[in-house]
């Protein structure tokens, strides 16, 4: 009686573990990064206009989306927050966001080449291209220039 029982809990460990990894993975596979379009757009507390607004982000902006709601989407952003967000504002765009301090944003693909500017945490940009740890960004200003991999999100 004490095997079969062994064997039950063993059994039922192993499905639960198994129920528990396809719930992780089918929702890392649904999550889908998009990027806001709009120069501002508004992040909400719930889906819908009537929900107050919680913050503003900027164009380029990523989000991770967790959920749909109708036209409206759920996401996590770089630093864990999450809020809702309406699905006119957010494009297929290739962005990234800096999560650190004093970002230099250089001239190339290189420490070597000339710092054209330095940026804070939270700044979004468009990805243009990618040269090994190095990526050609563009602001929503215009402005352009190569960030290193590790100073972004």
């Amino acid at each position: 009686m004490r095997r079969r029982n062994s064997i039950l809990i063993k059994a039922f460990s192993i499905a639960s573990i198994s129920i528990v990894l396809l719930i992780i993975f089918s929702s890392a596979a649904l999550a889908e990064r998009l990027s806001v379009a709009s120069s501002i757009a508004n992040i909400r507390s719930g889906p819908g206009t009537k929900y107050d607004v919680l913050w503003q982000v900027a164009k380029y902006h990523p989000v991770l989306v967790l959920k749909k709601s109708g036209k409206w989407y759920h996401f996590r952003d770089f630093e864990g927050d999450k809020g809702w967000i309406h699905k006119s504002l957010v494009h297929k765009i290739p962005s990234v966001i800096t999560n650190k301090e004093n970002c230099n944003v250089r001239s190339g693909p290189g420490t070597k080449y000339k710092i054209l500017f330095a940026t804070e945490k939270g700044i979004p940009f468009k990805i243009l291209k990618r040269k090994g740890n190095w990526i050609h960004v563009q602001h929503a200003d215009e402005d352009k220039g190569w960030i290193h991999k590790s100073l972004i999100w």
